[in-house]
C-alpha cells in the first residue's frame, strides 16, 4: 500500500440548492472537525460551526452562518446541515451508526428490503407470526 494515499485529501464535495437563493458547495468533514463539533454542548451553536466549516463556497464565518439564519426561514439552512452531515457520515442512518447500534445490540435484526421485483402477494409474512 502506497501510504502517501492515506494523506491525499479525500473530502466529498456537493452542491445544494436554496431555492430563491441559488447553490451552495459543501463538503464532508474530516474526523478532527466533526470531533471537535461534539465537544459544543448548544445544538444551535454545534450546528453553526458545521455549517460553518462545511461550506466551501461561499466560504462563511460563524457569525455569518449566524447572520444567514437570522435572515431565512427556519429550515432553509436544514437541508445544507444536513448533506455536510450525511458526507460525514454522521447522520442516524450512516453505516457508522448502523454498525455502533449492531455492536450495542447484537441481537437486533437489519431489515432487508425487497428488490424491485417484490410484490406483497397478500399472505402473511415470510417465517412471521400473524
Amino acid at each position: 500500500m502506497d501510504k502517501d494515499l492515506l494523506f491525499k485529501p479525500r473530502l466529498t464535495e456537493a452542491e445544494v440548492e436554496i431555492p430563491g437563493v441559488g447553490t451552495v458547495r459543501v463538503r464532508a468533514l474530516n474526523r478532527q472537525e466533526a470531533k471537535a463539533l461534539q465537544k459544543i454542548e448548544s445544538d444551535d451553536l454545534r450546528d453553526l460551526h458545521m455549517v460553518a466549516i462545511g461550506l466551501v463556497d461561499p466560504a462563511l464565518s460563524v457569525s455569518e452562518v449566524k447572520r444567514w439564519a437570522e435572515a431565512s426561514p427556519a429550515g432553509e439552512m436544514e437541508p445544507v446541515a444536513d448533506r455536510i452531515a450525511e458526507l460525514s457520515g454522521m447522520l442516524a442512518g450512516s453505516p457508522k451508526e448502523a454498525m455502533k447500534n449492531f455492536e450495542a445490540n447484537p441481537d437486533d435484526e437489519f431489515r432487508v428490503l425487497p428488490g424491485a421485483e417484490a410484490v406483497d402477494d397478500g399472505g402473511p409474512a415470510a417465517g412471521g407470526d400473524v
